[in-house]
């Protein structure tokens, strides 16, 4: 096709390139022409940085210059000092920074980088190897414009000399007046008076993150949403536990707790996890009229199928909700609840272990938005779907579908799951030992499945594919007996690859590794972690082969000493073992 043939206003390519996603399908369009690579480099807005990613990013920047969001992985303390400088003198219109899992913040580099950049938005710092009240300062000082900050998790918690504490949050509370939402989950030495703080300096919060903090009390998160009483999302856990006068083993939530949760009118967000509730909270919940959006009671106890009812049946504007290890819940109280469901998008029960296909067919048939259901660990497959219940009922809307550790899941079972799903784009089967040429149907009735998970199913034939499956992207045989003539089928069948995961698989060699390399000529990703039978010789005829490989995880017999891995790396492919 000449260049005259697609001459169009950019305009009208780049809303036709906005519906493509993910950003990998704009690679093969960026070949296409000058216009259509000039289009794909400014619709890319956001990048991913990484040690091998460091000589490039000169040439980078230049290309992609209308990137806003930036993810710097894992790098040495001096090389993200030198990175801060290099992005300071770039001038990419950039809102969102990542540093997670950094070793330390370097107080010169961000400070240079807050010079050219302090407009920044968000700042996520989560998975530091080091966090102290030092940085919170910098933080402060740096950056006063930040809407959203993550400081979850930092890993020096138990052997630092300066841990974050409530003096370097009530810094931040006071330097950051536009504040929307803050996570410092995992901080667990901060206490009430930092909650307390956030409430009362920072006038836009509207989202509080506090998992794992356990010197934050009821009484303190009562008398700081008091504060705050606009707070849309709250997320707290592992709270209630304790002892009332008289009662000994009884946990409990306060009054004081459920008064300040209830005046909380636009709340829309709510995460209790893994603690100690009760009906009357749920149920003051209910009467108040709460707009919840999302609850998640994932591992909560101390409350029963009545509050869970009488919030539900009150508040049917629910479109997530999280029942994980719900141990009251069976198929009867499900199809009672759907009742109550019919804005619902997502829904996690895992672990509910009574429940059976009737309560994942309840789902399907009676809520209609219904996009993701996550029934995993449970019983589904033991009493199966009748065809006349099922017969005529279609869900186009379930487009991910989680069933791992379904021990009583079979064919059968599968099968009919795919009729009445055909649109779905996520199964994740793993652990599901009992299945086998089942997998070959669905992928037949569910032609839009992208990401597919067979990790751990020693049971599963893919033999029988005789067909091709063009959108599959992404498959995990990790764990499965697949062999040579399994991949032999996949490289005819899911040409499309993406990444390719058949780690602990024994049987594959290198003679099936390399007939799926030279088929799937998409292909960017690909783990061979303990394949004892892949020769080490592949990897390097892997990476001269299939210039589209970006990552290969080797066979325990490839050794990365003696430069290969720099030398491959050269040439645009990361090896690790």
């Amino acid at each position: 096709m000449s260049e005259e043939e697609l001459q169009l206003p950019a305009e009208c390519w780049e809303l036709v390139f906005k519906f493509l996603n993910p950003i990998p399908h704009f690679e093969p369009l960026s070949l296409v022409s000058t216009q259509f690579l000039s289009i794909t480099n400014l619709l890319r807005t956001s990048l991913t940085i990484s040690n091998p990613t460091l000589p490039f990013l000169p040439n980078l920047f230049r290309r992609f210059s209308s990137i806003t969001s930036l993810h710097i992985t894992r790098l040495h303390h001096s090389h993200l000092h030198t990175l801060l400088l290099q992005l300071s003198r770039a001038a990419l219109p950039l809102q969102s920074l990542n540093l997670s899992g950094q070793p330390s913040l370097p107080s010169n580099g961000l400070r240079a980088f807050a010079r050219k950049i302090p407009t920044l938005k968000s700042l996520i710092c989560s998975h530091m190897t080091c966090l102290r009240n030092a940085d919170l300062l910098l933080i402060a000082d740096c950056f006063s414009f930040l809407e959203h900050l993550d400081l979850s998790f930092p890993e020096n918690n138990d052997n630092s000399t300066d841990p974050v504490s409530d003096f370097g949050v009530k810094a931040l509370s006071l330097a950051l007046p536009k504040l929307r939402s803050v996570n410092l989950s995992g901080n667990y030495f901060i206490s009430d008076t930092s909650i307390l703080s956030l409430c009362k300096n920072c006038e836009r919060l509207g989202e509080i993150i506090i998992l794992e903090c356990h010197f934050i009390t009821q009484r303190g998160i009562a008398s700081a949403i008091h504060e705050r009483p606009c707070l849309r999302s709250f997320c707290v856990n592992n709270f209630g536990y304790g002892t009332k006068k008289g009662d000994i083993a009884r946990p409990y939530v306060t009054s004081d707790f459920i008064s300040a949760l209830v005046g909380l009118k636009g709340l829309t967000c709510l995460d209790l996890s893994c603690s100690s509730i009760s009906d009357e909270l749920l149920c003051c919940v209910a009467e108040e009229g709460i707009p919840l959006k999302k609850l998640v009671l994932q591992g909560c106890c101390n409350y029963t199928y009545v509050g869970v009812l009488c919030l539900l049946s009150s508040c049917q504007s629910m479109e997530h909700l999280d029942l994980q290890n719900t141990e009251f819940l069976c198929d009867r109280r499900v199809e009672v609840l759907c009742e109550f469901l019919g804005n619902l998008v997502t829904i996690n029960v895992s672990g509910c272990r009574t429940l059976t296909d009737l309560a994942l067919f309840a789902l399907i048939k009676n809520c209609p938005l219904l996009n993701e259901i996550k029934m995993e660990a449970t019983d589904v497959g033991k009493k199966g779907m009748d065809e006349e219940l099922v017969n005529g009922v279609v869900n186009y809307r379930v487009k991910s579908l989680y069933l791992g550790r379904n021990s009583w899941l079979r064919d059968e079972s599968l099968e009919m799951i795919a009729s009445v799903c055909p649109s779905l784009e996520v199964l994740d089967l793993s652990s599901c030992c009992d299945i086998s040429e089942g997998v070959v149907e669905v992928l037949r009735r569910c032609s839009e499945v992208r990401n597919l998970s067979l990790a751990f199913c020693s049971g599963v034939k893919l033999k029988g594919l005789e067909f091709e499956v063009p959108k599959l992207v992404e498959l995990n045989l990790s764990g499965s007996r697949v062999d040579d003539e399994t991949l032999s089928v996949i490289s005819k069948c899911c040409r499309w690859l993406l990444h390719l995961d058949l780690e602990n698989c024994y049987k594959v060699t290198a003679n099936g590794v390399r007939e799926v390399v030279d088929k799937c000529r998409r292909l960017r990703e690909i783990n061979l972690v303990s394949c004892c039978e892949v020769e080490a010789s592949v990897v390097a005829w892997m990476v001269f082969s299939r210039p589209s490989l970006r990552r290969i995880m080797a066979p325990p017999s490839f050794d990365l000493s003696g430069g290969q891995r720099e030398f491959l790396l050269r040439h645009g492919c990361i090896v690790s073992l």
